[in-house]
């Protein structure tokens, strides 16, 4: 059987999966699929993930299926350090010739996602890079930015009255090809430019050049922005390279803009955060549904668009299932309305963080609430702070990656456990979704240190900020929650930052308080147990002066407690150490203070 051809001039492409950093690599192919944009070869060696996510389209999944069934993909062997928590792998056993890039990123995500997008060379760049525009959805939107253009407000001065959008490309040569490709264009930049931007200038060019020149289509959407007002418009002419003084507009499309303008603090918040981004040329396709809900369609006269757009099915709003009472009953707590009230924090605020001492089952509420409602432990993230964590570690930073070929050692930008999350929250058919990120002893890091820009970002999640490694201007999705949790035998509350502590809501877990102070009772009567732990722990507590060092009830809640001599070996390792710890220097008996016997004798 003949091999398939490469496209000549592309590398190869990979995907790094989350969580456990497995692979997928492949190219180009000369052949076109039934889309009309280029076939993709899935090479052997390759993993995919196993898991089928609810975005993945019927034909993807039969195309698992057949693969599955033919013995293309087998399970992966466990690797070292791989998570068991179902992030099963499959490995591709031969090169598999897919319709497009994009058929190939569903077959190893397991959801539909862009392939021109998802694929990257070694060095980052997207697979689009190397593509004609021939993959783009049908009908887009876009914000271009001409209020201070050198100092001159183009929109005032030109767009509005002559009907146009234009982009400044004073240093380009002639372009001869109507439809270059971003390789080519950069190249062009690089020349064009020198001496006159910096790399991540000539960078940013490069995208808002590509974008204006091969990604905008006639019908289009199109907005800019000027003295607090949004204006509107449908584009109705390709790219044109004309004179203009200055070349501040030598670059144009004709447009016919709306004769209404909408106020910004109207807009949504969606479309608020996009706004925020500082480009010229901004990629508004993902919030095309709030643009759409601004115009209310007038005037769209192509009855192929009007059916595309009624086609759309209407955005799934984001919410947290409410609080039933086998959540509750499983929880082993009593009152529901503590539950719901967790509930409306992270609604409102998006972030909290359970306090207390140690045993009061902070991260156990933690995973059961995130795995609750976002519908299963493939939407959580848990990770742990420690004092040498790093926002290198937390979000993104360069770190030593080997080649596989060459044995060399180079530094890669590696996304974190948070970068990770956040991509998989903001993609297209995820949004609805409730993603949380839980993070264990989050007082045990400098958050300052570990939080960097994003410190903003939790506080303002209708905004965008510069990331510091990559550059990217990057959201929070409103998608995605933070759980922390603090012990307070270790660091009080009150040392933590004032800026964390207006960002997080704060909820105690306290075994003097509901509903942790009934907890082992309730827990006890449900196994069918001896009450004595719990008259014996509600006799320790009061004895200790402090309630950041109260003793909380899982202790008593494992299988070993309940051994012969389970509860003595226990009491005496586990539960008086700690009370050692806290009275350290003072001289006080703590056996005798805190012992079992102690307690039995004359209880508090």
């Amino acid at each position: 059987m003949p091999q398939p051809d490469r496209l000549p001039g592309t590398p190869e492409f990979r995907i790094k999966l989350p969580q456990d950093g497995a692979e997928a690599r492949g190219c180009l192919l000369t052949q076109f699929g039934g889309n009309g944009t280029n076939k993709f070869l899935l090479r052997e060696g390759s993993l995919v993930t196993a898991e089928e996510w609810p975005g993945l389209g019927r034909h993807a999944r039969r195309f698992r299926a057949e693969l599955r069934a033919d013995g293309a993909l087998v399970d992966a062997p466990a690797a070292p350090g791989r998570p068991q928590d179902g992030s099963a792998r499959w490995v591709v056993t031969r090169d598999i010739e897919c319709n497009s890039s994009s058929a190939a990123a569903a077959l190893v995500y397991g959801y539909d996602t862009s392939g021109p997008e998802s694929w990257r060379t070694d060095e980052g760049h997207p697979l689009s890079d190397y593509l004609s525009t021939g993959w783009r959805p049908p009908h887009k939107a876009w914000l271009v930015r001409g209020s201070n253009v050198s100092g001159h407000n183009l929109v005032r001065q030109l767009w509005l009255k002559e009907g146009f959008v234009s982009l400044s490309g004073a240093h380009l040569p002639p372009l001869e090809e109507s439809d270059p490709t971003k390789s080519a264009l950069r190249r062009f930049v690089e020349e064009g430019y020198e001496g006159a931007a910096s790399y991540h200038q000539k960078q940013g060019l490069v995208d808002e050049l590509h974008a204006f020149l091969t990604q905008m289509r006639v019908g289009d959407t199109v907005a800019t922005y000027d003295d607090d007002r949004l204006y509107l418009g449908r584009i109705t002419g390709d790219a044109v390279q004309t004179t203009s003084p200055g070349g501040l507009s030598n670059l144009r499309r004709s447009v016919t803009w709306r004769a209404d303008s909408h106020p910004y603090d109207e807009l949504p918040g969606e479309l608020r955060q996009k706004l925020s981004v500082q480009h010229d040329v901004v990629d508004l396709t993902g919030v095309l549904d709030a643009l759409d809900g601004l115009t209310g369609q007038a005037d769209s006269t192509d009855e192929t668009e009007v059916a595309e757009t009624l086609e759309r099915a209407a955005p799934k709003e984001l919410t947290l299932p409410e609080i039933s009472g086998s959540l509750a009953a499983e929880l082993l707590v009593h009152d529901r309305a503590w539950l719901q009230e967790l509930r409306e924090l992270l609604l409102d605020e998006k972030q909290l963080v359970f306090y207390g001492p140690p045993g009061t089952g902070k991260t156990y509420l933690a995973m059961k609430l995130a795995e609750y409602f976002g519908g299963g432990p493939e939407q959580v993230k848990i990770v742990q702070f420690h004092p040498s964590y790093s926002y290198e570690d937390f979000f993104e930073g360069f770190r030593p990656v080997e080649d596989p070929e060459t044995r060399e050692v180079a530094f890669r930008l590696t996304a974190g456990p948070l970068r990770e999350l956040a991509d998989l929250a903001s993609r297209e058919g995820n949004r609805h979704i409730p993603h949380f990120l839980i993070i264990d002893e989050i007082n045990r890091a400098n958050l300052a240190k570990v939080f960097g820009e994003l410190y903003f970002l939790l506080e303002y999640r209708d905004r965008s900020v510069r990331l510091t490694y990559s550059g990217d201007d990057f959201p929070l999705p409103p998608n995605l929650f933070v759980i922390g949790t603090m012990n307070t035998a270790d660091r009080s509350i009150a040392l933590v930052d004032a800026a964390m502590r207006r960002r997080f809501a704060f909820v105690e877990l306290s075994p003097r308080t509901e509903p942790t102070a009934g907890l082992l009772g309730r827990w006890l009567e449900r196994e069918g147990r001896d009450p004595e732990p719990a008259r014996l722990l509600d006799a320790l507590n009061p004895r200790i002066d402090d309630a950041d060092f109260a003793i909380g009830p899982s202790y008593l809640m494992k299988p070993g407690v309940y051994r012969d001599g389970g509860l003595e070996r226990t009491w005496r390792t586990k539960i008086l150490p700690l009370l050692e710890e806290h009275h350290y220097g003072e001289g006080i008996d703590v056996a005798a203070r805190y012992g079992l016997d102690s307690l039995r004798e004359r209880p508090a």
